[in-house]
């Protein structure tokens, strides 16, 4: 084992500088090449505080760590990830790499650092980085004269690929308004079919009750034609509304309207069509006014409560609700009727899709896509909640402002 001679000889002929500093922060030995190092005279490192060596921008949250690692000593290296710097006595920094290592005596807690200058090496880094950059910038510009030849070709390319695009999106509108044709023919074939049909029958039977002078048979099939005519106007309605909306010639007019009085309007005239025992409970809040469409209004609450009834069965109720505030009209329509399949939900504001468990019953599958055509025309959002034999509840919310005040 070499003995203190040659212990002392290693710390005084080490090529890199060697300091110890207690653990109060003073410097208590300090070899020649860390003398050399840091610009001072021999001796000169003596006693004084480690955070003169060290720049005065990190000095204090030098002392900090200086701190903690004095909780918790082992030997690491320091500032790993992060460029060290150190002061001469002239005031001049320069990089340096340190590594520290704790040791204990009788005399107390001691650290001894091994400082090595490494400018010459940050020196080459640079010279290296300076050297990528260069090369960088070589590359950058030889990409350039190649995205420059071949900027034509890519120009006819993209020409061609839009061409393309423009030709299946032609080819798809075309397709689908074929499908909507198709649909739309069979749709009104079958919905027709049935009340003319039934106006057909009824009248026979009003001419035969007449003969009989039987007027309560008489008037009930009166009714029959009046609901089937009805039926077929609303038929009618929904697809002018439609064409109205695809030609672009609804026009909204806003107005300050008193909906709650609006909705009872609603509700008067859609008692005519409510099944036995089916009661349409309705709940405002908030103001009264709202700055809306009355017309468009009107048709989105006749049409939710229109389904809410037709897919309810007897005796279950149904939920009109109508919340206005400053910022904005919001309409919920509850039923208890027999709900919509999960797997139809998405589906279920497309033009003429009806849910599978619906087939029996008379309608066209626009109302719920007229309905979602009106709410953005007011730029509002339409959802809803649905459960098989639970019900259904849809929600509307429709902004109550001025668009342009």
């Amino acid at each position: 084992m070499p003995n203190r001679e040659e212990f002392s000889a290693l710390f005084t002929y080490a090529t890199e500088g060697i300091i110890v500093v207690n653990d109060s922060g003073y410097l208590i030995m300090a070899n020649p090449a860390a003398e050399k190092l840091f610009g001072y005279e021999t001796g000169g490192l003596l006693n004084i505080k480690l955070e003169q060596l060290i720049p005065q921008r990190f000095s204090q949250s030098h002392q900090q760590h200086r701190t903690q690692y004095a909780n918790k000593p082992h030997p690491r290296s320091m500032g790993i990830g992060m460029n060290l710097f150190a002061l001469r006595k002239d005031g001049s920094e320069f990089p340096v790499e340190v590594s520290l290592s704790p040791f204990k005596t009788a005399e107390g807690n001691f650290v001894i650092a091994f400082i090595i200058d490494i400018t010459i090496r940050k020196q080459t880094e640079s010279a290296l980085l300076k050297q990528k950059l260069e090369l960088e910038k070589l590359n950058s510009e030889l990409e350039k004269r190649v995205r420059h030849r071949t900027l034509i070709l890519e120009e006819a390319l993209h020409e061609l690929e839009r061409s393309r695009e423009e030709l299946s999106q032609l080819l798809e509108k075309e397709k689908e308004v074929n499908e909507l044709k198709s649909r739309f023919v069979s749709m009104a074939s079958h919905e027709f079919r049935t009340p003319l049909a039934t106006i057909l029958s009824s009248l026979n039977l009003v001419e035969k009750y007449g003969e009989l002078n039987d007027r309560e048979n008489q008037q009930r099939h009166i009714l029959r034609i009046k609901s089937a005519i009805n039926h077929m106007t609303d038929i009618l309605n929904d697809m002018l509304s439609i064409s109205k909306i695809e030609e672009g010639k609804i026009i909204v007019q806003k107005d300050w309207v008193n909906a709650v009085q609006l909705s009872q309007n609603i509700l008067q005239e859609i008692q005519a069509i409510l099944k036995a025992g089916q009661i349409i409970h309705f709940q405002p809040a908030g103001q009264e006014l709202a700055y809306i469409d009355p017309n468009i209004f009107t048709t989105i609450v006749t049409n939710l409560l229109s389904n809410a009834i037709k897919f309810s069965p007897v005796n279950k109720p149904i939920y009109l609700n109508l919340n206005i505030t400053d910022e904005q009209i919001t309409i919920a329509v509850k039923d208890e009727g027999m709900g919509i399949p999960e797997e139809d939900q998405s589906n279920l504001f497309n033009r003429f899709f009806r849910a599978k468990n619906v087939t029996n019953i008379q309608g066209t599958g626009l109302g719920l896509n007229i309905i979602a055509r009106y709410v953005e025309l007011l730029h509002g959002n339409i959802t809803f909640e649905s459960r098989l034999e639970k019900g259904t509840t849809f929600n509307i919310v429709i902004p109550n402002i001025i668009e342009n005040a």
